[in-house]
């Protein structure tokens, strides 16, 4: 090989960006949601089996939660390694992260086993910690992938990839979530049935590991390192130069995730409760478990839907999710990011006070409150993946990866 060739830098291809970017945030929420899911199946009974009903539910949800805190961290750990030493791998310890913490809880031992009810909960909480500050990382990495190995009039088109694996991920663990209980008993689904989804996220990580091991820096990263311009702390600089474009980005994501996990964690939870106190009281007496009087006082009813019909429901939702985030990219590149999203968000703002009309509304209700939901976080989500890094300019790829 000739010095000329030495020197000629290496690049990306189209479909290995588009695939490596797809592949990973597919698996990272993947991995995500089906603790999601577990959290409101079966958690709630496995992990705190001595509380009454209501008290299982908000413990579980507390535990889901604590991801929340982990991923603003996960966004400044792995950010400031992302400036520091590149986005490949960064990429490949945020997913390695996630497959081992989402392996290691379908490898935990529950509650309801003698010496373990202090310590299961407590290491499902370490271990959503660390699902949280994967995801923190995987995001912005997989996004930063994309549009910086974009061409310059198609990044909002290349930065829907990595969205695109919200709505995939979700597929993929509610699919298997529901085949699982259609052919496995209620007793054998929370004997071992719910670990399968976790395991099976090993397999899952060496296929994206196969995938991010034959990335190539980007060009933006690969010209910070020529001109040895690689800061040493990112996180102070974006603090320093770029707070306003953080505050903006922040509350911008908090909005979108607001919808996020209300068409998700939320509905399965209201879709999946009894429609009425007697109906409530029916189910508990038919489990053996009469519901306590402080579960009755904070009883809450929901749509009243089966487990496998309400997921059902959801996947289809998430379709319309999946087919409106690839719509948003031509849109946001053709009208404009700064034009496009203030429209979508207002329209979510009415959709948020058409909740009660449309949910009373049956089976048909319910299916247009997640079909229009899901298609308006298609809309806001899609746009993301190159919107943000845009607020972070091409002269500061220095410190993209944290903002």
């Amino acid at each position: 090989m000739s010095t000329i060739d030495t020197e000629i830098p290496k690049a990306n291809t189209r479909g290995r960006v588009i695939l490596a970017s797809l592949v990973g945030t597919s698996i990272e929420f993947y991995d995500f949601y089906v603790y999601a899911t577990a959290a409101v199946l079966v958690f709630p009974k496995l992990f705190f089996p001595n509380a009454d009903d209501v008290t299982q539910l908000l413990s579980s949800f507390a535990i889901f939660g604590v991801a929340f805190v982990a991923r603003p961290l996960g966004s400044i750990l792995f950010g400031h390694f992302g400036d520091r030493v590149g986005r490949k791998g960064t990429l490949v310890a945020s997913l390695l992260t996630m497959g081992i913490a989402t392996f290691l809880i379908g490898c935990l031992p529950t509650a309801q086993i003698g010496g373990w009810t202090f310590w299961a909960p407590a290491l499902l909480v370490v271990l959503r910690f660390a699902q949280g500050l994967a995801l923190g990382g995987e995001w912005s990495g997989a996004a930063l992938l994309a549009t910086e190995n974009a061409p310059k009039n198609k990044r909002a088109i290349y930065g829907t990839f990595p969205q695109l694996g919200a709505p995939i991920g979700f597929i993929i663990a509610h699919l298997l979530f529901l085949l699982l209980n259609l052919t496995l008993s209620a007793d054998a689904f929370a004997a071992w049935g719910w670990r399968i989804p976790f395991l099976a996220s090993a397999v899952m990580v060496i296929i994206g590991l196969y995938v991010r091991l034959k990335l190539v820096e980007t060009p933006a990263f690969q010209k910070v390192v020529e001109q040895g311009e690689v800061s040493k702390l990112p996180i102070g600089r974006v603090f320093r130069t770029s707070w306003k474009q953080l505050i903006l980005g922040t509350f911008i994501m908090l909005a979108t995730y607001v919808l996020f996990y209300l068409m998700t964690t939320f509905t399965l939870t209201f879709g999946t409760t009894a429609a009425s106190l007697d109906a409530a009281k029916a189910a508990a007496a038919k489990a053996g478990k009469p519901m306590t009087q402080s579960a009755i006082d904070a009883f809450v009813p929901g749509l009243g839907y089966s487990r496998n019909d309400f997921l059902l429901m959801l996947i289809i939702g998430v379709v319309f999710f999946g087919i409106f985030t690839l719509v948003a990219g031509p849109i946001a590149e053709k009208y404009g990011r700064r034009k496009s999203l203030p429209v979508i968000t207002a329209l979510t703002f009415v959709f948020g006070l058409c909740f009660v009309p449309l949910v009373a509304g049956g089976f048909v209700g319910a299916m247009a409150w997640l079909i229009i939901g899901f298609t308006l976080m298609g809309l806001t989500f899609g746009p993301m993946g190159a919107f943000l890094p845009e607020l972070f300019p091409n002269k500061r790829p220095v410190y993209r990866f944290c903002g």
